[in-house]
């Protein structure tokens, strides 16, 4: 018995620590295309609570900027009537935000970009953010979420993916 409550205790920090650390990490950004320089690019997301429980509010913080000039743009504008953003400020558009839970689409919803953060943006940072109540009964599990960000004449500013968690409610609820 003594050498299962020994064994316990020196298993317990090896365990809090596989727990611990998913949660202390940095949220992992992908481009949908990697090939494309993005007028717009996301330095950081911060998620909060992380990981978000069903129920409670959670908090989305994306911290991003803004480069007015994109060469390689004006090529892939073409069928976009020929529009240039060349010094131009992003003075408005949308937000689209797709969920999948294990590759299954589970949610999209739109929003408005001057919604989300201060228009016009010009070059440089700028952070869009987004809270909301997740309904008691969302599974828990991996999620992953994929932004676009659209301006005014629907040229694609930015478009990613990063996964989160949706905890137990209970769970983490009670602690």
């Amino acid at each position: 018995m003594e050498l299962n409550t020994h064994l316990i205790l020196a298993l317990l920090p090896l365990f809090a620590v596989c727990f611990l650390v998913p949660s202390i990490q940095g949220i992992s950004v992908e481009y949908c295309d990697k090939k494309s320089e993005y007028p717009v690019t996301v330095q950081d997301i911060q998620i909060s609570p992380d990981p978000i429980v069903p129920g409670k509010p959670a908090t989305f913080t994306i911290s991003a900027s803004a480069v007015l000039i994109a060469p390689s743009l004006r090529v892939s504008l073409e069928p976009c009537d020929g529009k240039d953003i060349k010094g131009k400020a992003i003075s408005g558009g949308k937000v689209v935000i797709v969920v999948s839970l294990f590759g299954v689409h589970v949610h999209t919803e739109t929003h408005n970009l001057c919604e989300e953060t201060s228009c016009p943006i010009s070059g440089g940072k700028f952070e869009l953010s987004h809270s909301q109540n997740l309904p008691v009964f969302t599974p828990p599990g991996s999620y992953t979420l994929k932004m676009e960000i659209e301006d005014e004449s629907k040229l694609q500013l930015t478009c990613i993916t990063f996964n989160f968690n949706i905890a137990f409610g209970s769970y983490v609820a009670d602690n």
